[in-house]
């Protein structure tokens, strides 16, 4: 092909991929100083950030303040379920999304505070304090040390307690991902989070002219731009930008796309490394024109190619850290093979989300209930021995026995979940050891930092979930935690 017949070429296209996706360190510094960003770092996506929405009802509490602390710690994205939002504001950090909803009012439950939720948990109950009043020189009352005679305020344990729990109970169940499934790209609710993350890579930076964008349309992203063969070229892709930390998909068996095509054959890739031009893990998938089909992609079905040829005696893809996502539309398969589905010209491609699937069944709804639930009214009862909520359940609204029928509407509704039973509540610095039992026998205390700790910490132990579990604060601090054997000497309901 002589110069005369080359298509041109477009440097300027060229320099600003590279740019976008930060290729080159010097040019992206002098852009960041011109537009003001000390910090470029800022511009990296986190990929644990990414997978899904946390959900903490009752976050302005003792325990759901401190719950949305450690989620933050640990990564998680965290949206708080307030009625107040300007307490909310002054006792949550800057880093929670907030969302005005009342669990006692199902319709405010909506899409906008359930969206794109990957899990629940629920630190909601009713009010109670001394009947004198709630006075700093009352403090003891949180300890569990002294007892002052109580009250409920507010709001009464059945609104809040059972029928403000199965409210949420039955809203979740209408978003949350299937069971062993983690939702990490949801573009029926766009963002400018999400548009930010994507850019195009197209066979302009190996010298060919085709074009692609992705665009944030109609609860969907659309793919889509011309091909052309010209200058030896052949592909449009669009890409994510690199995860830091990436991406921790271990213990699943693939990707599933939700999407729509035109009756092409494309590819999928991920890739392990934050290198540009690096080794990718590829997989060839067709679409019926107009037609909405769930991909599947099992990992251990992906290629290991660079540059679209095979890498020989490369090993299995490392779902530990998943750097980076692409779609592409190709002439070549591998190894000079042709794409069959292949022509030059128009194509669109319409994604609804990405997920991960064949996962272990962890706890979606984490449910902070009470030591003592079914202990009012159960037979050889001593309540002279019993902690004063069982004493003074009848007269406090009936909040044990409400509080299991909360609990209920959780087991019933098929969401894989955790029902934590703390006995006493202190606002004691924690770090103790934990002693969980089953059979709501166990009397004693533990701080409300450790109860926010077995929160975090449930959500990510497959022996945590259908379990319900009473647990108390051991004399001895602990240094170390075995979560996993924990939790293994618990069985499910």
């Amino acid at each position: 092909m002589t110069n005369n017949n080359r298509s041109q070429w477009d440097l300027g296209r060229f320099i600003q991929t590279l740019t976008y996706f930060e290729v080159v360190p010097f040019v992206n510094w002098v852009q960041d100083l011109i537009q003001g960003r000390l910090n470029s770092s800022q511009n990296i996506p986190d990929g644990a950030k990414q997978v899904g929405v946390i959900l903490v009802a009752g976050a302005t509490g003792g325990v759901g303040q401190r719950v949305v602390k450690r989620l933050l710690d640990a990564g998680y994205k965290v949206r708080a379920l307030v009625r107040d939002i300007d307490k909310a504001r002054s006792v949550l950090s800057d880093h929670v999304e907030l969302v005005v909803a009342d669990i006692t009012k199902p319709e405010t439950l909506n899409s906008l505070v359930m969206a794109n939720i990957q899990a629940v948990i629920s630190c909601t109950a009713v009010r109670v304090q001394p009947v004198e009043g709630d006075t700093p020189e009352r403090a003891k009352y949180y300890q569990g040390i002294k007892f002052y005679q109580p009250e409920i305020v507010g709001d009464t344990p059945e609104n809040v307690e059972y029928q403000g729990v199965k409210n949420l109970v039955e809203a979740a169940a209408k978003y949350l991902p299937k069971a062993g499934e983690k939702l990490f790209f949801d573009f029926t609710k766009p963002s400018t989070e999400l548009k930010n993350i994507w850019g195009a890579v197209d066979d302009v930076v190996m010298g060919g002219v085709s074009q692609s964008q992705i665009q944030l349309v109609e609860q969907t992203a659309l793919f889509a731009g011309n091909v052309s063969t010209a200058n030896s070229g052949g592909f449009a892709s669009v890409r994510t930008k690199n995860f830091a930390p990436p991406f921790n998909l271990s213990g699943y068996e693939g990707v599933e796309l939700r999407l729509k095509g035109d009756g092409k054959r494309y590819k999928f890739l991920m890739r392990t490394e934050a290198q540009w031009d690096g080794v990718a893990y590829s997989y060839s998938f067709n679409t019926e024109a107009n037609t909405w089909m769930n991909v599947r992609i099992p990992f251990a079905q992906m290629i290991a190619v660079f540059r679209a040829k095979t890498v020989k005696d490369s090993p299995q893809i490392d779902q530990s850290k998943i750097c980076s996502f692409q779609l592409m539309l190709s002439k070549f398969e591998y190894d000079g093979e042709l794409n069959p589905q292949f022509s030059p010209g128009g194509f669109a491609l319409e994604v609804e989300s990405m997920k991960a699937y064949g996962g272990a069944n962890l706890p979606q709804f984490v449910l902070v209930s009470s030591a003592g639930v079914t202990r009012p009214g159960r037979p050889g009862i001593n309540l002279d021995e019993e902690p004063p909520a069982v004493k003074l359940n009848d007269q406090l609204g009936g909040i044990l026995t409400w509080k299991l029928k909360g609990e209920d509407s959780l087991r019933e509704s098929g969401i894989p979940y955790a029902i934590i039973r703390p006995c006493a509540l202190t606002e004691e610095v924690g770090g103790k050891e934990f002693i969980l039992e089953q059979g709501d026998n166990i009397k004693g205390k533990i701080s409300r930092e450790d109860v926010a700790k077995l929160c975090v910490e449930a959500l990510q132990q497959t022996k945590a979930s259908n379990v319900t579990f009473e647990v108390k604060q051991g004399e001895n601090t602990a240094s170390y935690i075995d979560w996993q054997r924990l939790f293994s000497q618990l069985l499910p309901n």
